[in-house]
């Protein structure tokens, strides 16, 4: 009876098993083997083996749970309804049913139910079950905002962008769902193996119970016993279990950090990898344009700003809004008449009763003004006052604050070779790759100039090294599906770079790019051990036990023992704290 209520689930497993054609699984051997100790009365044996047995299951169905919860957390962010004005009232939909276009309101506490522009409102977001990251993110009217943060305190009004099923929030449920679908070469391994070991065992194990009594005319029962014991022993739970599950913590720890693997072959290759290319505009720098020089002549640097603010106050262009930015005051619109705009040139305008040019170096030629040429890093917009320069501004690409950091972290990490891709001018991408510290860097590239730089960097690589590509563009998309690994930069990244991308950086922070090789370095690390530590136990208990030197009870301490140890360190895979550092 304590067998039956031990093992009894174990037994009507492996007969299942046995009616659907799967006959040498782990089920089966435990069955074997405690049935065949019963008949030799050994009761305490027959009942151990499947105790323990059952031991084990417990301990893997604990770190299972584990690591799905950690994943599991990211289900969570998936929104249950939509709030939408139907007439007067505000009415609770399934977010499936709005449309782009639509406004949705969020309340304080409420989650995010799709991708949209706030109009009307402010507050912080939580964006750590999509970012991992604890800082609140602050919006305002323009902002946009994507699906599964939590809005934390002020009321917004969205303008819906996308239908629930292209939102942010949707492909990332399907990415998590999908990743176990792609397993790594090791799990391959394992599952290749356990096929065809599995038989050999029962095989192998057969002829040690008949062969050795026919040959030497020994009891077939001491035989029996030794071959009963091997089989115990050869039960390949530790590997079958824990190699799995060493990845899924891996993807589980990755998650937790913002960093999103579409599976576990994904996550062994990155762990390989020797060289990292970057794309520069979004990923390296910041995408959008700073004034980062103001070179005043006989006037000051804050007179400069005014004029080249009130001359661009029309203008809504990147370049425009950095100088309005910068000059931070309101513009009088009265003191601005007659505004021309010379095409490719720059633009015309009187200011205060003075004429300003504000433009480029052709514009100052075509109007025959001398001037200081300042060309090199970045756009340069020269500023001339009734026919006389006044002097330049220079504005350029911000630089991300963790990107230089994030280059150190990567070549303390292991890796050989950092690159940057761009289709700036050669002068800014050669300042922005001395500032980064990296390697090497082309510049002046067209999207298919990029694939072609691809290629050969792909030729010149070592053969096992692996080559990841990161970028968050629509023309990075061709190159992160080249690349041996394709990282996309962030939720607010291109959906076409997110879709052809292996790792999704859920943060726009470059230094999750180390995060994750780390990560994926440690869970490597962790299979490996236990692939070796399995193997190397079971080779030793295994010859022991068909030379009769290992007992039933050393069978099962090499059967769920090995596996205990083995899933013990499979959930140090969950563990990322010491990659996460604190900013």
């Amino acid at each position: 009876s304590a067998y039956l209520i031990v093992g009894g689930d174990i037994l009507w497993k492996a007969i299942k098993n046995i009616a659907r054609g799967q006959i040498f699984d782990e089920n089966f051997l435990m069955t074997v083997a405690s049935i065949g100790a019963f008949f030799l009365t050994e009761y305490a044996e027959g009942v151990a083996v499947m105790l323990f047995y059952q031991v084990g299951e417990l301990f893997q169905s604990s770190a299972v749970s584990k690591s799905r919860r950690s994943i599991s957390d990211l289900m969570d962010i998936r929104p249950d309804y939509a709030n939408i004005m139907r007439g007067d009232a505000l009415v609770q939909v399934d977010p499936e049913e709005v449309q782009v276009g639509d406004i949705i309101i969020v309340k304080p506490g409420e989650r995010i139910p799709l991708d949209g522009v706030v109009e009307e409102g402010y507050s912080a977001l939580d964006t750590s079950a999509l970012t991992g990251e604890s800082v609140p993110r602050e919006v305002g009217m323009g902002d946009s905002v994507i699906s599964g943060c939590i809005n934390q305190n002020g009321k917004l009004s969205i303008r819906v962008s996308r239908e629930f099923d292209q939102s942010t929030v949707a492909k990332i449920l399907e990415m998590v769902e999908n990743s176990s679908d792609k397993k790594a070469k090791s799990e391959n391994f394992i599952t290749r193996f356990a096929r065809y070991y599995t038989p050999t065992v029962v095989i192998a194990a057969a002829i040690l119970a008949l062969v050795p009594p026919l040959i030497t005319g020994q009891p077939f029962d001491v035989w029996i016993v030794r071959a009963l014991t091997f089989l115990v022993i050869s039960c390949p739970c530790a590997l079958v279990i824990s190699v799995p599950l060493s990845f899924f913590g891996g993807i589980g720890g990755a998650s937790k950090s913002g960093v999103l693997v579409k599976g576990s072959n994904y996550l062994e290759a990155l762990a390989k990898t020797e060289i990292v290319v970057f794309d520069k505009t979004g990923t390296l720098t910041k995408g959008n344009f700073v004034v980062s020089e103001v070179h005043p002549v006989n006037m000051s640097s804050d007179e400069l700003i005014k004029l080249a603010a009130y001359a661009e106050d029309y203008s809504s262009h990147p370049i425009a809004s950095s100088i309005k930015k910068a000059y931070g005051k309101p513009v009088d619109s009265s003191q601005i008449k007659d505004i021309e705009e010379i095409a490719g040139h720059g633009v015309k305008a009187f200011i205060g009763g003075k004429e300003v040019l504000a433009g480029n170096a052709k514009l100052m030629k075509l109007k025959q003004i001398s001037y200081e040429d300042a060309a090199s890093a970045g756009t340069v917009v020269y500023i001339a006052v009734d026919g006389k320069y006044a002097g330049y501004i220079r504005i350029e690409d911000e630089i991300k604050p963790d990107s230089a950091q994030a280059i150190s972290d990567l070549k303390a990490a292991g890796i050989k070779q950092t690159i940057m891709l761009t289709g700036d001018s050669d002068a800014v991408g050669r300042k922005v790759a001395s500032a980064l510290n990296l390697d090497e860097v082309y510049t002046e590239l067209l999207p298919a100039d990029k694939v072609e730089q691809m290629e050969k960097l792909m030729e010149q690589k070592s053969g096992k090294g692996m080559l990841a590509f990161v970028g968050d563009g629509i023309n990075d998309a061709p190159v992160l599906a080249r690349a041996d690994i394709g990282i996309a930069m962030g939720g607010l990244g291109s959906d076409a770079a997110i879709e052809a991308a292996d790792i999704v950086i859920m943060t726009d922070e470059t230094s999750k790019i180390s995060t994750a090789i780390q990560i994926s370095k440690k869970t490597l690390r962790i299979v490996r051990q236990n692939i070796v530590f399995s193997l190397a136990v079971k080779a030793f208990v295994l010859i022991l036990g068909a030379t009769g030197y290992a007992s039933m009870w050393a069978a099962i301490f090499a059967d769920v023992g090995v596996s205990v140890i083995a899933i013990l360190n499979a959930i140090r895979a969950l563990n990322v704290k010491k990659f996460n550092k604190v900013s």
